[in-house]
């Protein structure tokens, strides 16, 4: 529907005074109203006289959601010095201007050229100018004026949440409030019932309300019992336009939980539970479970378990599993089949958490009946006590009866039993027990000083079922007896200054007893009699276990007698007495006028001019050195004895072997194979020196024949290396030298054992004279020159 409104502004001219506006009437119906302006006028020109002008403004409004198909037409502008001629411009600017409102430059009229969305933009806030059209300045000031864009209801309720999540106590009163919704409008809810939203239920009913003003739901029904339902899903709507029909509509979901009451109290499934135990079952064992049902959860459905009567109330106890609700009845004292077989026992189960507003729907627990039935099984004996205490004297005799252990079978049987000593607890086997009795009696002789306690196992057994044993600790203590005498804390060694007087303390003693006597230790101390009479010292017993050496005589001579050894004798005060004799070492000494000790030699006095520490010092010195210099020499005559390897070139031959023993002699023909170098092809195993233990030994190892045409420097580099790798192969520091030249030699032979003999040769016929230790070098040198006579 669209409603026109014509605004005609004029201009006057008079007094200067501020221009007043005159609005428009109010917006009627929706009908078209006539064009209406507003006239500027004024009296004839000479009465004009005016230096200000002001353009008359007011507001424009338009509907929103415009679904013409031509623009919407806003209003008109016009000006009182616009003559119709065209003279004058119509300019407008502002919200929207030349682009939603457009104005015709020649007539004023202003149009909206889109559909305006008072959501989106509710006021537009415009400037309007008349300006000539030919000089382009302005013939009126700039003026302003509003838009305003009117409501249509164009927008339906909107819930704040798509779904609504909410809880309520079961049993709870009617109009007890569960949730509030809200749904809002973007409609104008200034104008009209656009924006007027009223609440209604859809789905939920009769369980409950909502309140048609504020959106608050309540429920509806009396006593909601959650353990037959526990969900609800109620549709809320929200209408606008007051509820009226036309109005727009939006929907929302709520979930309501109904939350538990403890409303329901315990029930046991049955009244009786029966259960079996063996007596042998430990404290602490469960024997069974029950468990009591109730239909709420949480906490309202925890249970508490106790026994509240019956024939066992000290004998069990019951507890509750916190996860599973049950009660587990466990064993609290130890069972006695033989005592009683049967025990019965009346459980209660209640609800900790009990709600007053519920108690008229009954007591919150129940109560059931259980019996436990104790089985037999054949037991170990028992013994009287749980541990044995036993004294006895040290200086008892072997076979001496300590005490004895008392254990019997506890089945009906009465099985007879034995006793035996674990000999891991008495490996010395100090102890013995007799197997009938259970007599405790020693097979070794006691020190209370080197063991005060002895903690034995006795052992226990069925003689008809050796698997039923039972074990004891027994605790012996050995008792004192006064078997050791008192002797010194430790070795005393003192000294008397020479210029001491008589009385003078030199010397505090101390005494110590292994043995403890009931009273405590009281030591007496004296002089031996053999040295009471003569010496030179004297014993001053302090009666407190301490004793002091004092000085008989005034002045000592350490050059008379420089050690006393002084016999003290200690004495304990038991039964039977104890004492031992134990020597001070008493030495005269050269003191300071303050008593400190500065020399007791008396050497150092009888030969005052004797060497003093210095010489002294020198003359260790001197022999160390000394000792220093034969050592260097012993060692440099060892390195000469061995001499070298070769001791010139003229003295080498085939191979020189030199080893740092004397080894065989010359019979010895194992040290090396000189035939190995002389003939490659000749190679026979090798073979370890008798004369040296090698370090390792391995087998020997063999070496490919050399070819005829190798080389003398193949030849040479192969035995090296496995002489090298070899460890079984000399030199044991020996020294080999590898005479052979190969070959093929064009030169022949170069080796001085080989050449021909001349004139110049020697005649070793004087080897015969030297003597028989030289009787082989003859045998070989004169053999040779036989053959070449020959």
């Amino acid at each position: 529907m669209r409603t026109y409104r014509y605004f005609l502004l004029l201009f006057w001219v008079g007094q200067p005074y501020p221009t007043l506006s005159t609005p428009l009437s109010k917006r009627t119906s929706g009908f078209p109203a006539k064009k209406r302006a507003l006239e500027l006028s004024g009296n004839s020109k000479n009465e004009l006289n005016r230096s200000k002008r002001s353009w008359m403004w007011n507001q424009f409004f338009l509907l929103e959601e415009y679904t013409g198909s031509d623009y919407q037409y806003v209003g008109k502008l016009h000006s009182d010095q616009d003559r119709g001629d065209g003279s004058l411009k119509y300019i407008l600017s502002g919200d929207g201007a030349g682009d939603l409102f457009i104005i015709n430059e020649n007539t004023g009229d202003i149009q909206a050229t889109k559909r305006l969305d008072r959501e989106e933009k509710p006021v537009y806030i415009l400037r309007a100018q008349a300006i000539n059209r030919r000089t382009g300045r302005p013939v009126e000031p700039e003026s302003e004026f509003i838009i305003k864009i009117h409501d249509i209801n164009d927008n339906e309720p909107i819930f704040t949440k798509e779904v609504y999540t909410a809880t309520v106590p079961e049993m709870s009163d009617v109009g007890t409030f569960v949730v509030q919704v809200t749904a809002t409008d973007a409609d104008d809810p200034t104008y009209g019932n656009s924006a007027k939203v009223v609440y209604s239920i859809l789905q939920g009913q009769p369980y409950f309300s909502v309140e048609s003003e504020t959106g608050i739901i309540k429920t509806a029904l009396l006593n909601m019992d959650r353990e037959n339902r526990e969900q609800y899903q109620v549709v809320i709507q929200a209408k606008d336009m007051g509820g009226q029909m036309g109005g727009l509509s939006g929907t929302t979901t709520v979930n309501i939980t109904l939350t538990d009451v403890n409303d329901n109290p315990p029930r046991f499934p049955q009244s009786t539970y029966q259960f079996k135990t063996p007596e042998s079952s430990p404290l602490g064992t469960p024997i069974g479970r029950i468990k009591a049902s109730d239909a709420d959860v949480g906490e309202n459905a925890e249970i508490e378990y106790s026994i509240t009567d019956g024939e066992g109330l000290d004998m069990f106890d019951v507890i509750t599993d916190q996860e599973t609700q049950e009660g587990i009845i466990t064993i609290k004292k130890l069972l006695d089949f033989e005592k009683k077989k049967v025990y019965t026992l009346k459980v209660e189960a209640s609800n900790p958490h009990v709600e007053p507003r519920f108690l008229y729907l009954g007591p919150f627990k129940d109560s059931a009946t259980v019996r436990i039935v104790v089985e037999d099984v054949d037991e170990p004996p028992v013994f009287s006590k749980l541990a044995y205490i036993l004294q006895i004297r040290e200086d008892a005799q072997i076979n001496t009866t300590i005490g004895s252990v008392t254990a019997q079978d506890p089945d009906a049987a009465r099985n007879p039993v034995k006793y035996s000593v674990d000999r891991h607890t008495d490996m010395d086997r100090i102890f013995n027990i007799d197997s009938g009795n259970g007599s405790i009696f020693t097979s070794k002789l006691l020190d209370r000083e080197t063991l005060l306690w002895h903690n034995i196992t006795v052992i226990a057994t069925e003689i008809n079922n050796p698997k039923q044993s039972s074990r004891v600790p027994l605790y012996i203590k050995v008792l004192d007896v006064n078997d050791n005498a008192p002797e010194f804390a430790e070795f005393y060694e003192t000294f008397v200054c020479e210029k001491a007087k008589a009385d003078q303390l030199i010397q505090t003693l101390h005494a110590v007893d292994k043995d403890d006597p009931y009273s405590g230790h009281q030591f007496s101390f004296s002089l031996a009699p053999e040295a009471a009479s003569g010496s030179n010292f004297t014993i001053q017993d302090n009666k407190d276990n301490t004793a002091g050496i004092l000085t008989r005589k005034n002045g000592y001579n350490r050059h008379e007698m420089s050690t006393y050894l002084l016999p003290v004798v200690i004495s304990d005060n038991d039964y039977p007495v104890q004492s031992s004799t134990g020597t001070v070492t008493v030495r005269v000494c050269a003191c300071d006028h303050h008593g400190n000790m500065q020399s007791c030699h008396a050497e150092a006095l009888i030969h005052p001019t004797g060497l003093s520490t210095g010489a002294l010092v020198a003359i260790l010195l001197c022999i160390v050195i000394l000792l220093v210099t034969v050592v260097l020499f012993a060692a440099l005559r060892r390195q000469r004895k061995k001499e070298p390897l070769i001791i010139s070139k003229e003295d080498i031959r085939d191979n020189i072997v030199s080893y740092n023993d004397e080894g065989g002699g010359e019979e010895d023909t194992q040290a090396f194979d000189i035939g190995t170098l002389r003939n490659p092809e000749a190679i026979e195993d090798n073979k370890l020196r008798r004369d040296i233990v090698p370090e390792a030994l391995f087998l020997p190892r063999r070496t490919p024949t050399a070819r005829d045409n190798t080389d003398v420097r193949d030849f040479i580099n192969q035995r090296l290396k496995e002489n090298d790798t070899d460890p079984t192969a000399p030199p044991y520091d020996s020294l080999a030298t590898y005479a052979y030249e190969g070959t093929g030699s064009v030169a022949d032979s170069l080796s001085s054992l080989e050449s021909v003999t001349t004139d110049g040769d020697q005649d070793y016929d004087y080897l015969s004279d030297w003597g028989p230790r030289f009787k082989k070098l003859a045998d070989m040198y004169g053999g040779v020159d036989s053959d070449k006579d020959s």
